[in-house]
């Protein structure tokens, strides 16, 4: 079996727990940030887990994380 490519793009925006689940960052959360709320902007801040639904296709683009 040849080796599998990890895609680039998604290593720079998915972690993996150590639990195996896979954690993102928010969007909106860069600039243009004096019209947003500081409660908006403190809780885009905090990362959260990927939807169930997308869980697998993630993981299909990270091949050599925690499983």
């Amino acid at each position: 079996m040849p080796k599998l490519k990890t895609h680039k793009g998604a290593a720079k925006r998915f972690r993996t727990t150590a639990t195996g689940k896979i954690k993102r960052g928010h969007s909106h959360a860069r600039h243009i940030l004096t019209k947003k709320s500081t409660k908006r902007k403190r809780q885009l801040d905090i990362d959260v887990l990927v939807a169930v639904a997308d869980q697998d296709r993630v993981e299909a683009m990270l091949p050599y994380g925690r499983k």
